[in-house]
């Protein structure tokens, strides 16, 4: 593959490709990608067989597991999953093969805070509002950047030409922000908030809207339940209360809250610098309080549901099981688990620490936390003192160099393409699937065909043809359907279903299985109109599927069957807010950036993405540079709790006054990583500033923004 264009005729792109997929021919031709499994044999990684690779796994793991058990055995999940089809049908089976408790994910990095309130408003921790954005005319942003990120929880191509859109529709666009963004330049307001304080902003508008009696929750209201007791916290959060904190003046705060009660569709969206921050759930939890009381939620224009159309078929509204934190806990820190998983920063210490339970191996599916979680170094002798490891990942990198097997999967050309993950957040129902543009080689496995080995490991069945996984899927999802009276195969037979399914191999039959039985499926033959594989591949430019629609009460799945407004765990985490108003940072504050031709650290071997803006420099306002003594191209020494860096300045008025700004992604330079070009201009790797210790406690997500640091000048001249 050389290079890569949009689709024009997409029926939901039209043809918006971002720098980094118009660089994917480079990408996708990296002479450093590993196309030959290795194997550590005398200390060093060398070349193997698939078949010697799968032997060393079953060789590495079985004698941990039958000694030790399933906890001896962490499972690491990093962010490319949700990008292949591989990542969105095997590590749940994985996971449920394996049975370990130690699992964690990018999501603790990242967006576990909005999972774990939406898992508390709704009972779903997947059922995740996103702006209608081609209706809205008032959005409210926080923490967010989609110019450079082009969304995440929120699936828009061309999220800059859709906000564009929305002004010369007369609509409003307001950021909220400790740096001047490439989308807070584009907005009509921006607001320098104090990093860290967004919580504290979102309430004190709470209590301005009861306040002037702006609460207006419409329709949506006799499917609400806790607006009282919301009402009740908000009392101790008045704008006068909160300004100091946010500096952010107090009839601002009155502004941006009566503006948005006015507007006739409006919605508030919060992304990860209001995540990765202290009070992440309180403030994905916030985002959504808002939106309700405005009457704004599932509502056109407003936070709507996506409706995948692999996700589950709607159903009559009933009430839930509900959702549940801390069903179990870490081993050393106590650490609650959240959605399954545990937070990433315990796992250093899950390994280092001796005594039953203690993680003795580690399976990595295409997870670099060495880079992407506090305290790599830490981390980085941890891994290495792991009695076996497994790394599915393409490059030698800062992780996958302490496996004892590096399984690489082939390059995207090569793959299948489904949004498994992002048609559940997309703001718009539409559907596509493409299948390799270049025929896998004869030397090399799929994605799918890696993990569903993975499975059989774990499972003592390594010889097993992985086609048995697909098999074993499809049969126990036909299994559940047919038993359930609301399914349309009730009653019917499990292996007539199966056999009806197409496709080339286990993914695409699975594939076929899940849109059929899925919202817009057939149904199996029960509506001909209806999506299946065969329907999806005559339509190569997608199908689009419709406007975001209500979708409340119907998705709800909490024990009262209402939208459950103050949650327990939520109300309790107030008064932690409440204490906070008395803090004030004593020095700088540091907050993340992302750069358009960056995604995360996978892309920073990739040469034409190297170049430009897109540097590892620390950001600072000329005030600040000025008192320090820093000049423009000069050296800062950066202290946090978990270390301290050298990093280039970049003195510029896009960050505030009090705050500095290092992109993430950076530190390419540890011995045994096989990045050429990333290795040519490491950068330093911002988490090393963290250890780890400041966490959102509802989530166990990390702070990784608004962390205070020490700034100086360099020593070095």
């Amino acid at each position: 593959m050389t290079g890569a264009r949009g689709d024009h005729e997409d029926i939901f792109s039209r043809g918006f490709i971002c720098p980094k997929g118009a660089a994917i021919g480079e990408l996708d031709a990296d002479p450093d990608r590993l196309r030959r499994p290795l194997v550590r044999r005398a200390g060093r990684l060398e070349e193997a067989s698939w078949d010697e690779a799968f032997a060393a796994v079953r060789e590495g793991l079985a004698p941990l597991l039958a000694e030790h058990g399933p906890q001896s055995v962490g499972v690491v999940l990093g962010n490319p999953n949700v990008h292949t089809v591989a990542g969105g049908l095997y590590p749940q089976l994985l996971l449920g093969a394996l049975r370990t408790r130690n699992v964690f994910s990018a999501s603790t990095l990242d967006q576990m805070p909005k999972h774990v309130s939406s898992g508390l408003l709704y009972g779903d921790a997947n059922a995740i509002p996103v702006p209608d954005l081609d209706r809205t005319d008032h959005l409210l942003m926080l923490g967010a950047n989609p110019l450079d990120s082009n969304g995440s929880l929120c699936t828009a191509p061309d999220f800059p030409g859709r906000l564009r859109a929305l002004r010369r529709r007369g609509g409003r666009l307001v950021v909220v922000d400790p740096r001047r963004t490439r989308t807070a330049k584009l907005a009509d307001r921006h607001v320098a908030i104090r990093p860290g304080t967004d919580a504290l902003l979102l309430f004190a508008m709470v209590q301005v809207l009861f306040a002037e009696d702006l609460v207006a929750p419409g329709p949506l209201a006799e499917h609400v339940s806790g607006v009282a007791e919301v009402r009740s916290l908000a009392a101790d959060f008045p704008p006068e209360a909160v300004a100091e904190a946010c500096d952010v003046p107090a009839e601002e705060i009155r502004t941006l809250a009566r503006e948005l009660a006015a507007a006739s569709q409006g919605v508030v969206y919060g992304r990860v610098g209001s995540t990765t921050v202290e009070f992440g759930t309180l403030t994905s939890w916030l985002v959504d309080v808002v939106n309700v009381l405005i009457g704004q939620l599932d509502r056109p224009g407003g936070m709507m549901f996506p409706l995948a159309a692999t996700g589950r078929r709607e159903r009559p509204a009933r009430p839930g099981r509900g959702f549940a934190l801390g069903r179990w806990h870490s081993r050393v820190s106590g650490y609650p688990e959240a959605k399954g998983e545990l937070p990433t920063v315990a796992l250093a210490e899950e390994i280092e620490t001796p005594g039953e339970g203690r993680i003795r191996a580690v399976l990595a599916l295409a997870a670099n936390p060495v880079l992407s979680a506090p305290d790599g170094d830490r981390l980085d002798r941890a891994l290495a003192g792991l009695d076996f490891m497994v790394s599915v990942d393409p490059y030698l990198n800062e992780t996958s160099r302490h496996a004892h097997v590096v399984l690489p999967p082939p390059p995207p050309s090569r793959s299948p393409h489904f949004d498994y993950a992002f048609n559940s957040l997309s703001v718009r129902n539409q559907v596509r699937y493409t299948r390799p543009v270049i025929p896998l080689e004869a030397d090399r496995l799929s994605e799918s065909a890696i993990l569903a080995r993975l499975v059989l490991c774990v499972s003592g069945h390594g010889g097993d043809d992985p086609a048995a996984v697909d098999a074993m899927a499809i049969e126990g999802t036909l299994g559940k359907e047919v038993a359930d009276p609301a399914s349309p195969v009730y009653g019917r037979e499990p292996a007539e279903l199966a056999a009806r399914l197409t496709g080339v191999d286990g993914p695409e039959r699975r594939l076929d299985m899940m849109l059929r039985l899925g919202p817009y499926g057939d149904g199996f033959g029960a509506d001909p109109d209806g999506l299946s594989l065969e329907k999806l591949l005559a339509h190569p430019h997608g199908i689009d599927l419709g406007p975001l629609r209500p979708r409340v009460p119907g998705l709800l799945k909490t024990r009262s069957g209402t939208v459950e407004l103050c949650p327990e765990p939520l109300a309790a985490d107030v008064e932690r807010l409440r204490r906070s108003l008395a803090d004030r940072p004593s020095g700088l504050l540091l907050v993340g950036r992302r750069h358009l031709r960056s995604n995360n650290s996978w892309m920073h071997n990739v040469p034409a993405l190297m170049g430009g803006t897109n540097r590892c420099t620390l950001q600072v306002h000329p005030e600040d540079a000025t008192r320090l003594g820093l000049a423009d191209g000069g050296l800062a020494r950066v202290k946090g709790d978990g270390g301290e860096l050298e990093v280039p300045v970049e003195v510029t008025d896009a960050v505030r006054a009090g705050v500095v700004s290092l992109p993430h992604g950076w530190g390419h330079a540890r011995a045994g990583v096989r990045l050429s070009v990333a290795g040519a201009s490491p950068g330093v790797n911002v988490n090393q500033l963290f250890d780890g210790s400041r966490l959102d406690p509802l989530s166990g997500t990390a702070v990784l923004n608004a962390h205070p640091v020490r700034v100086s000048p360099s020593l070095q001249h």
